[in-house]
Formats: C-alpha cells, sequence, structure tokens
C-alpha cells in the first residue's frame, strides 16, 4: 500500500508524456514518408548539364537519349537515370611522361621503342581527342581513357619499329606522325569508341641519354649545318642564274637588232645605188658630174674654191696668205671676196 503511494507521488512530480491516438501516429508517418518520396522525386526528377558536358539518359539502364547543356526533366530514379560527359571538352593524355603541375616525369616503359634498324629510342607524345559518340563511348568499352593510351602507344611502337633511327630522330619525324595519326584513327574506327582524334604531336624523338644521345645530336647539327649551306647554294643558284639568263637573252636580242638594221641598211643601200644606176644610165655625164659635186661637198665641206681665167699669157696673182687670214676670222663657213684685178686680163672670184 505504501509503495502504491509513493509510485503515485513519484508519477505525479515528473514530466507527463503527451497522450498519443493510435490513428495519429499513423497519419504521421503516413506524412514523413510522403514528405520523403516527393523530396526524392524532385532531386532526382530535375538535372543539369553543362556547357561543356552532354547527357546520356538510360530508361531502365537502357541508353534512350542524350540531352546537352541546360536544365532538364527525367523520371525519377530507378525508372531513368543519368550520366554526365564532357562530350564538348577537348581533351588531352600524354605518351611517354606525365604532367604533375610544371614538371614532367617520363615514363620509360612507355617512352622507350626499338626502331627497325634495332636501335633504342626515346618518344614523347600528345594525343588530342574528344567524344564524338556518347553512346559508343559509354557501353563499347570499359575504360576509354586507358584504351586510348594503350592504342596510341601501339600505334606509335608499330610505326616507329618499321623506320630506322637515324630517320626517325631527324627528317621523318613529320611523316611518322602523320603515319602514327591514320593509325590511331583506324584503331577508333575498327572498335567504335566514339572518340574522336583532333591530333597527336610529337614532343621529342631522341635516342636514350647518354654519350649516345650527345653522339646523335652532333650528328642532327652536322645535317642541319648540311641543309643550310644547301639551301643557301640553292638560293645563290636561284638568284645567278635568272640574271645570267637575262643577260644572255638581252645580248641575243640586240644582236638580232643590229642583225637586222644592217640588213635594212644594206637593203637601203641597194636600192639607193639601183636608183641611182637607172638614172646613170639615162643621162652619164649629168650623173657624173652631180655624183662628183656631192662627193666633193662631203669631204670638202669648209673648202673656198677660186675660179680664174687662165687664158692670158701673163702670170695671175692671188693673195691667198690675205684670203685664208681673213677666211679664219670670219665666222661663216662661205665667204664671197671681192674681185682682184690682174694684171692683164681675166677677174677673180
Amino acid at each position: 500500500m505504501n509503495e502504491d503511494q509513493n509510485g503515485s507521488q513519484s508519477n505525479k512530480g515528473g514530466p507527463k508524456m503527451p497522450d498519443f491516438k493510435p490513428g495519429t501516429v499513423k497519419k504521421w508517418v503516413i506524412g514523413i514518408a510522403v514528405a520523403i518520396i516527393v523530396i526524392f522525386i524532385g532531386s532526382t526528377s530535375f538535372y543539369t548539364v553543362q556547357e561543356q558536358e552532354r547527357a546520356a539518359v538510360l530508361t531502365f539502364g537502357k541508353y534512350t537519349n542524350e540531352t546537352s547543356a541546360g536544365l532538364h526533366f527525367k523520371w525519377p530514379y530507378p525508372i531513368q537515370q543519368v550520366i554526365m560527359v564532357p562530350a564538348e571538352l577537348t581533351q588531352r593524355i600524354h605518351i611517354g611522361y606525365r604532367l604533375q603541375g610544371d614538371e614532367s616525369i617520363p615514363v620509360d616503359e612507355e617512352a622507350m621503342m626499338i626502331t627497325g634498324d634495332e636501335n633504342i629510342v626515346s618518344a614523347d607524345a600528345v594525343v588530342q581527342w574528344k567524344i564524338s559518340n556518347i553512346r559508343d563511348y559509354l557501353f563499347n568499352i570499359d575504360d576509354p581513357e586507358q584504351f586510348l593510351r594503350n592504342a596510341a602507344s601501339s600505334s606509335i611502337r608499330a610505326v616507329i619499329g618499321s623506320e630506322k633511327l637515324d630517320y626517325a630522330i631527324t627528317d621523318g619525324k613529320t611523316v611518322i606522325q602523320d603515319k602514327v595519326r591514320v593509325k590511331l584513327l583506324e584503331l577508333q574506327t575498327k572498335y567504335n569508341t566514339g572518340i574522336q582524334i583532333i591530333d597527336i604531336k610529337f614532343q621529342d624523338i631522341e635516342p636514350p641519354s647518354g654519350q649516345v644521345a650527345e653522339a646523335f645530336r652532333e650528328v642532327t647539327n652536322a645535317r642541319e649545318e648540311k641543309n643550310t649551306k644547301i639551301n643557301n647554294a640553292v638560293k645563290y643558284e636561284n638568284d645567278l642564274i635568272p640574271k645570267a639568263r637575262g643577260e644572255a637573252q638581252a645580248f641575243l636580242e640586240n644582236a638580232e637588232g643590229e642583225k637586222k638594221s644592217r640588213i635594212l641598211n644594206a637593203q637601203g643601200d641597194v636600192a639607193q645605188f639601183n636608183a641611182i644606176y637607172t638614172e646613170y644610165k639615162n643621162n652619164p655625164n649629168v650623173t657624173e658630174s652631180r655624183l662628183i659635186l656631192e662627193t666633193l661637198e662631203k669631204i670638202l665641206p669648209n673648202a673656198q674654191i677660186f675660179i680664174t681665167n687662165t687664158n692670158s699669157d701673163t702670170v695671175n696673182y692671188l693673195p691667198l696668205n690675205e684670203l685664208l687670214r681673213s677666211g679664219s676670222n670670219d665666222s661663216t663657213t662661205s665667204t664671197q671676196t671681192p674681185a682682184t684685178t690682174a694684171p692683164e686680163g681675166g677677174a677673180v672670184q
């Protein structure tokens, strides 16, 4: 009896528990469950795709479509789910080395290769690629990046393995690069990887470090110097030969012009001679006198002619010294002198 009283007294002094009815508790449980379901559906029904991404939509685990950048709706999980892939981003993988910050760390097991003449060469390359087909990229290969690395390494080894070391480290770098790109594209097409190869570039193709590398470096420098001298010689040849050809052509044209000029002059002389000969046949004396006078005019252009009458028996006196002296002081080419009276007869002009 005392214990019951004590128990009742202790209950009266403690906190009073709320009195829930069975129906109220059930409503609370259902409400909380519905809220959780609504939140879950809302969080899994909307998704956002970034600018450099594309989203693959899977319905019950099967690929159905893809979406681009923006806010999109889908059925909640597990009906539909979304896989984001950086399909709009150009990516790179490095063959033969890795980048850690600004430091390049070589990977010898990828870089070391055997050439066609059984020499060892170190080749480093960069492959630029992007995703071209999301479905093939996600479902045709297990690890796309590792597949691409293995395919690039295999292509490089196949091409370098068919070339000689001397060619690979000097003039053949561009040719080898193109061949590797073709082989890599063939592998991507063959296995439908959904990967697009944009470019592949070799950073270095060189023999292993040490004395071998130094020797090949000297060979490369000598070859470059040889090519430089050859290019300079070709440049000099291209500069000299056109000038010589131009001068030769000028000489030929001058000679041709001189030839034509002499022929025309000769033809003119012949025509002139024929014309004079025709006139000479008609009037020999007149033509002969005219030719003599014309010849005298040419050979004696400044001569002074004195005509005298020699019918008299007396000696004619001509003051030739005074006439010549006065003629030299006169600026005109033809001067008429006054007549001088001879002792017996003839007039002098």
